[in-house]
């Protein structure tokens, strides 16, 4: 019995096949529309993506068109190809403005562009572009259904620009950079204020003031004259201690955040002895 079974599923399975293959060598766009639709709706897109291809020139202007169009572009998102389904949706979305397709095809171009989006540790550029596009989206559709998504794909996007930013300014306190250090997590305070990741962004401006100003040479030659660089640096440093202390009062980081305060007072006592 099972074997006959067996017999059956390859029979129907070479049947499909052939019908597959025959209607891709077939010039009757209507029969590739029909079965590509099927198979579309049996979830196998790459197939139906085939059929579709070769038709969508042919259906230009015609009342099929935008149903089979937004196949085609959905076709693309199911088999994972994102940038082509981000840029097939926004063109069904441009041909077809007053489409009832036109809300879903403009969430799925933004998810599209926010499918690119790589690791953090990589280069943002397509994180921004994904950004932009679900804010558009938003920004058009603040009624949709999708809205509770794309803010979510949202606040994803953010916080790996921030992990981006925060991975900048800690690399540069290990290398030993810290006036880039510095930089970096000033940046990061102005550009994300309500970080998850403040309190050790905070910590390690504090520790690359801290180093920068221990290692400092005393005097140094500007344009004004002789400026003494080191003490300078140890009232920043001093002025970045007061303000993590203010913040974080419960931080694990408080005892060494102490050992650094003292060994800044200590310097700086050196200054108010000196006559």
């Amino acid at each position: 019995m099972k074997h006959f079974i067996y017999i059956v599923i390859a029979l129907i399975t070479l049947n499909s096949c052939s019908e597959y293959q025959k209607a891709l060598k077939s010039e009757d766009i209507a029969a590739k529309f029909k079965l590509g639709d099927s198979l579309y709706s049996q979830g196998k897109f790459a197939k139906a993506n085939k059929l579709f291809a070769q038709i969508v020139p042919e259906y230009r202007g015609k009342p099929q068109a935008e149903k089979l169009m937004y196949l085609y572009s959905n076709s693309f998102y199911e088999m994972k190809e994102y940038y082509t389904a981000g840029y097939q949706f926004e063109r069904f979305a441009s041909s077809y403005p007053k489409s009832e397709k036109l809300e879903i095809a403009s969430f799925l171009a933004a998810k599209s562009a926010y499918m690119l989006s790589p690791v953090y540790t990589k280069d943002q550029k397509e994180t921004k572009v994904a950004l932009e596009k679900l804010q558009n989206f938003i920004n058009l559709f603040p009624e949709s259904e999708h809205l509770s998504e794309a803010n979510k794909l949202i606040k994803e996007l953010d916080f790996k620009l921030e992990k981006k930013a925060f991975s900048i300014a800690k690399q540069y306190n290990t290398i030993s950079d810290y006036p880039a250090a510095v930089k970096s997590c000033d940046n990061f305070i102005i550009e994300f204020p309500g970080s998850s990741l403040r309190e050790e962004t905070l910590f390690i401006r504090l520790d690359s003031a801290f180093k920068l100003a221990i290692n400092s040479v005393e005097l140094k030659r500007t344009l004004n004259g002789l400026v003494n660089l080191k003490k300078d640096r140890l009232n920043q440093a001093k002025e970045y201690y007061t303000s993590f202390k203010k913040s974080f009062k419960n931080s694990s980081h408080l005892e060494d955040v102490e050992k650094m305060g003292n060994a800044i007072d200590e310097e700086l006592q050196k200054y108010s002895t000196k006559s």
